[in-house]
């Protein structure tokens, strides 16, 4: 049980599409206050300006200079990669009771040297990485309450780890040769997408990109590794598709010997059966991300193919709601000890 029955946050970052649509699930979640929402532009507008889903009076958009730090519990932060870290090392210690949610991948990466390879930028606040945990709800055994700062899982890895993590833990599937290969709305660039992909026709085409070194493969790796125990050996395959959001995950596995996909599926649905946001389709369903847009849910199919023991595993979500937002909601009502459904039904 919650010692709070409301609590006073602030969202940094309010005009990016993640952070418009934590707004706008957090005007209607009933233990949440929003006391101040910040931006670096169009300073004083009213926030419905940006999204007219938003019908709640709230305050307009200010700088951060105007935050009372004194005056919250939360801070929800939807920044570019590198400005989270920054800002919390300035005011971690100096508010000892103030919590944070980071949407960013700064404090996904345990190991800063790998972050650092990764994301090609020193970073800022080393001494607080052990300060803060990774919570993917369905995923974490770990009482996060005791942590101040949680690390927002990315999209595509919130997709790949709902699917893959409790198979391998049954050792159901191979951990070899594992084909991921995702389809995210452009959406998941963020608002600078033109500046990000100098590519033709870039809204009414699929574009493939990054099939190397994309940065969620260290995050991927690290909670494999970390969840399952054992080197998962996998390549994956992200696209930009013309739509808006939503993200498609389309998983190549084999089976251990005489593992059927109805023990696949049957394994998920076990380990799912508290979930209210987890669904575990009928074998071999067609599935899209239709279903889940604008949702916290994420449903998964288990589909046979011509070889006996060789499976697609499909993983739909909405990349800004249960792959960002809605998922940063969530983590907030573990945090806060709320029912962790609240405020996304």
């Amino acid at each position: 049980m919650s010692i709070y029955n409301k609590i006073n946050i602030a969202i940094i970052g309010a005009t990016g599409f993640t952070g418009l649509d934590l707004i706008y699930i957090l005007s209607k979640h009933p233990r949440v206050k929003i006391k101040q929402l910040c931006a670096t532009k169009n300073l004083g507008k009213k926030i419905s300006f940006f999204d007219k889903r938003i019908k709640k009076k709230l305050p307009k958009v200010t700088s951060i200079k105007k935050i009372n730090w004194n005056n919250l519990d939360l801070v929800f932060l939807s920044l570019p990669n590198g400005e989270a870290q920054k800002l919390i090392k300035l005011i971690y210690f100096k508010n000892k009771n103030l919590k944070f949610i980071d949407l960013s991948a700064d404090f996904r990466i345990s190991n800063t040297k790998v972050f650092e390879k990764n994301y090609n930028f020193k970073h800022k606040a080393k001494n607080l990485i052990k300060e803060s945990i990774y919570s993917l709800p369905e995923l974490n055994n770990q009482k996060i309450d005791k942590f101040r700062i949680i690390s927002n899982p990315g999209c595509y890895p919130t997709s790949i780890q709902l699917a893959l993590i409790p198979l391998f833990k049954k050792n159901l599937i191979k951990t070899n040769n594992i084909t991921i290969d995702s389809k995210s709305g452009y959406s998941g660039a963020g608002k600078n997408l033109e500046k990000k992909f100098n590519h033709k026709n870039l809204y009414s085409s699929t574009f493939a990109y990054n099939t190397k070194n994309h940065r969620h493969v260290c995050e991927i790796d690290q909670q494999f590794t970390k969840l399952i125990k054992k080197k998962i050996f996998f390549s994956f395959n992200p696209h930009l598709i013309p739509t808006f959001r939503g993200i498609l995950t389309s998983i190549y596995v084999e089976t251990n010997k005489g593992k059927t996909g109805d023990v696949l599926r049957k394994s998920l649905i076990k380990y799912y059966k508290k979930s209210k946001f987890v669904k575990i389709l009928k074998l071999n369903s067609s599935v899209g991300s239709g279903n889940v847009l604008n949702t916290n849910n994420c449903e998964i199919s288990i589909c046979e193919t011509r070889i006996k023991n060789k499976f697609v595993i499909f993983s739909a979500i909405d990349n800004l709601i249960k792959g960002a937002s809605g998922q940063a909601v969530q983590n907030m009502n573990l945090l806060f000890k709320f029912p962790d459904h609240q405020g996304l039904q």
